[in-house]
């Protein structure tokens, strides 16, 4: 199926695996894949922009990425404050936002800051929202937004539990990438990758270029996403209400 404005997905997620597995392949630090990494980013996300994607949520560190040796880590916080002071100028020039979704209370205050200065720099843009996960994970989430309702007396109910999380500024992801040739989603977006299509590559993340995401999009584009109906019923819908569903 060839991709129109109307079979691209508004908001894609990926998990981006591989980048020390690109780098050992061809006798490297992982570090260098890593920054590798990065500049795979910059091409996704500068096609997401070209092809019309409302928003594109990344994986970036996960809470589990803590128990990585010690100077990897090291080196993943170092990339991320350098490529946040190289890349915020472009991002905003392109009409990107920024949005950084995680527990930030374990990082440091120099990345901290760089967070804030980073999202206070491109709040006005609107061509595209980049959703960065770091730090995060789908079960922190979802119990720290149990917990925020709890603290404040409120019932626990879906709406409330959704409207707590770190996602609910944006909806939830149409299609779920996850590179590197890996078949699960490692605690990312458990609550709302519910009803996301997913799609594997075996694409190594510093592999996965702009003609990777179109193969994504076009498989994405030939599914029925039903959300508990049957094809007939979504066959007597309008055309309008078929491609919103």
């Amino acid at each position: 199926m060839s991709i129109t404005p109307a079979t691209v997905p508004h908001h894609i997620a990926i998990v981006m695996d591989g980048n020390g597995r690109w780098a050992t392949r061809r006798f490297l630090p992982r570090l260098a894949g890593h920054r590798q990494g990065v500049e795979s980013l910059r091409r996704c996300v500068r096609a997401c922009v070209a092809r019309g994607v409302g928003v594109l949520t990344v994986f970036a560190f996960s809470s589990e990425n803590w128990n990585r040796p010690a100077d990897e880590v090291s080196g993943l916080m170092d990339l991320l404050a350098k490529a946040l002071a190289r890349e915020v100028p472009q991002l905003s020039r392109d009409g990107v936002r920024l949005h950084f979704v995680g527990e930030k209370s374990a990082l440091s205050d120099k990345v901290r800051e760089g967070l804030r200065q980073a999202e206070a720099a491109t709040a006005a843009n609107d061509r595209l929202v980049l959703n960065v996960c770091f730090n995060y994970g789908g079960r922190w989430d979802i119990a720290q937004a149990a917990a925020a309702l709890a603290a404040r007396g409120e019932p626990i109910t879906e709406a409330s539990l959704h409207a707590a999380m770190g996602m609910a500024h944006v909806p939830d992801p149409d299609l779920l990438i996850r590179t590197g040739g890996e078949k699960r989603i490692s605690n990312f977006l458990l609550w709302q990758a519910a009803y996301s299509e997913l799609y594997f590559s075996d694409r190594l993340w510093p592999d996965f270029d702009e003609a990777a995401l179109d193969e994504a999009i076009a498989d994405y584009a030939a599914r029925e996403r039903r959300f508990g109906r049957t094809s007939e019923q979504l066959q007597q819908q309008p055309t309008a209400a078929r491609l919103s569903a």
